[in-house]
Formats: structure tokens, C-alpha cells, sequence
């Protein structure tokens, strides 16, 4: 008689899949993050007011994510004027502007009070993104140009149905590291929208 194997691979996979949605879950809430107020709430769908922030933006050469990436790292990790480090917030911001696409930092809060040190890099500059509303959709999977064309199509539908229009180009923002599963990753597609008079 064979033995029966089903058991034993689920008293490995399951408290595997566990523990890494436990260790995704704990590094994420770890994290610091812009503080928003949900205005309404739509099945995958928020609409959220942001306060003003303080970015850290990169171009991205040919819509290279990791190019983006490795500047801004260098930059909090000692590339300043200060040599100072910077804690990683979350998440990362993509703007998708087709002739321009950048990356950009959010500036955590005790940095921000004591001033952010002056980049060294001359492609890396700080600036500020006006408080604003946001329609805002969840998505999970890899970051791609597939899902994040399906999740901004999404995002539109909502926005025609709930006779919306939405201001400038989309923001996809990311809040996990490559590291994380892909069904595990938190991500977000953000259409600035005006503020009802």
C-alpha cells in the first residue's frame, strides 16, 4: 500500500503559504506610509484624500523600473548632502506619463520636520505633490505593463460609470519588495479626480 502523500504536502504548503503571508503582511505594516482618508469605498475601488508630500523622483530611462530604483536607493542610503540615510517608505510611485515616466520616494515624516538633505545625484531632485483626491484601485500580481494596463482599464470603467473624469495621467503605486509573491504584493492604480464643489 502507497503512502498517502496529500497530507504531508499540506502540512508543508499550507503553514508555508502562512508564514509568508504573515512575513509580507508584518514587513508592510512595518513600513511608513502616507496617511489618506477614505472618502468612499467601492468594491476594489477608494476614493481617498491625500495630504501634500514631500518625493523623492527619478527618471526612468525607457521605462526602466530597477534604474529608478537603484538611484533613489543610493540617494537614502547615503547619496546626499548630509550623507544621511533615510528610511524606505512605502510605496513606491510610478508616474505613467508616456514621454516622461518617473519614480518617485515618498519623504517620511521625521525626515520632512528636519529638512530632507539635497540629493547628490543631479538626476535625483525633491519636490512636493499638492494635496490631492484620488479614485484608487487595488491590484495585486507582478509589477508589468499586462497588469497594469488591465487594473488602469478597470479604473476607467469605475470612473465613466460613476461619470467621473480624471485629471492628467495615472500614478501606479507599489508597496512591496521584488522578494514578496506575486498573489501576496500589494498594488494600486491612482487617477487624480476633482473634489466634489
Amino acid at each position: 500500500m502507497k503512502p498517502q502523500k496529500a497530507p504531508l504536502i499540506l502540512s508543508v504548503v499550507i503553514p508555508l503559504a502562512l508564514a509568508l503571508f504573515w512575513f509580507a503582511s508584518t514587513s508592510r505594516a512595518a513600513t511608513e506610509k502616507p496617511e489618506y482618508k477614505v472618502i468612499r469605498t467601492d468594491g476594489k475601488v477608494e476614493v481617498r484624500d491625500y495630504p501634500a508630500l514631500t518625493v523623492a523622483t527619478t527618471p526612468m530611462v525607457d521605462g526602466d523600473k530597477n534604474s529608478g530604483f537603484r538611484q533613489l536607493f543610493r540617494f537614502i542610503t547615503g547619496s546626499n548632502d548630509g550623507a544621511e540615510k533615510i528610511e524606505m517608505t512605502a510605496p513606491v510611485l510610478i508616474d505613467s506619463a508616456k514621454d516622461k515616466q518617473t519614480m518617485s520616494f515618498i519623504m517620511p515624516k521625521n525626515a520632512v520636520a528636519k529638512g530632507v538633505p539635497k540629493p547628490s545625484a543631479k538626476n535625483v531632485t525633491l519636490g512636493k505633490v499638492g494635496a490631492a483626491r484620488y479614485a484608487v484601485l487595488q491590484f495585486s500580481g507582478g509589477r508589468n505593463a499586462e497588469n497594469e494596463t488591465k487594473a488602469l482599464a478597470k479604473l476607467k470603467v469605475w470612473l465613466v460609470a460613476q461619470k467621473i473624469r480624471g485629471l492628467g495621467e495615472p500614478t501606479f503605486a507599489y508597496y512591496d519588495p521584488p522578494w514578496v509573491p506575486t498573489f501576496l504584493r500589494r498594488n494600486e492604480v491612482m487617477m487624480h479626480i476633482a473634489k466634489a464643489p
